[in-house]
């Protein structure tokens, strides 16, 4: 049985079909394929070690939680973005410092704010109690109001949401859109405007541009009863965290 394990795991990094059914079966093992998983990690390329990143969610075992940390240096950025969702998802709380320098690599690497490394990351912090995202009374209590299943905020509310934010010194760095019909949400396609912030500036500058921008796609939103605007911002610390 150890060595099939082993033949599974090196399978991650085959051709998708490949990859995918020792993916199935390796979940279907369980806790038992997790050791061979972990010590066959270092040979896997990129492919492989996101497809073992998967298995190690689907299990749940924890033991994984020292071998995703470890990938938290990987050289390739995916790997490192989904081995911190991974650590926040199976809750291993000793990764909130490799998270926090992992957060911090980025930042000094220049890397926005808004690529999905470092959202990522500090969605990992947050999950994890260790990043408590700025949320201002009105936003607050406009989101109380809408349904338990919603998505986000009224997407009527838009322009509310982002001056709410802006007021309290979040820099918005974009926005979804979603729709809910009977239980279901679906993705909704927004106004197609894309702005870069000038991560130079003063942060303050940062607010008032991101303010502007995102009123202008809040003014050709789509909008309807059951359409839902979830946007993403972050505040002063995260750009400049103390170390």
């Amino acid at each position: 049985m150890s060595s099939h394990i082993d033949r599974l795991v090196q399978q991650l990094d085959g051709k998708a079909g490949e990859s995918y059914d020792a993916r199935a079966e390796l979940i279907w093992i369980g806790a038992d394929a997790i050791p061979a998983i972990i010590d066959g990690l270092p040979s896997l390329g990129g492919f492989g070690q996101l497809t073992a990143i998967e298995v190690f969610e689907e299990v749940g075992d924890p033991r994984c939680g020292p071998a995703l940390i470890g990938l938290l240096d990987s050289n390739n950025p995916t790997v490192r973005e989904w081995a911190a969702m991974a650590l926040a998802s199976l809750e291993i709380g000793e990764a909130v410092k490799p998270l926090r320098r992992a957060y911090c690599a980025c930042l000094e690497q220049a890397t926005p704010p808004d690529w999905s490394e470092p959202v990522g990351i500090r969605w990992a912090l947050t999950e994890l109690g260790a990043r408590s995202p700025v949320v201002p009374p009105l936003s607050a209590r406009l989101r109380a109001t809408a349904a338990d299943d919603a998505p986000g905020w009224p997407s009527a509310r838009f322009a509310e949401i982002i001056n709410d934010l802006a007021d309290h010194a979040q820099v918005i760095l974009y926005s979804q859109f979603w729709q809910v019909d009977a239980g279901c949400t679906y993705g909704v396609s927004g106004t197609g405007l894309d702005w870069e912030l000038d991560w130079t500036a003063p942060w303050e500058h940062m607010v008032e541009d991101s303010r502007t921008w995102s009123l202008l796609e809040a003014s050709e939103a789509p909008v309807g009863d059951n359409i839902f605007v979830a946007p993403t911002w972050i505040d002063r610390t995260d750009l400049y965290p103390e170390r």
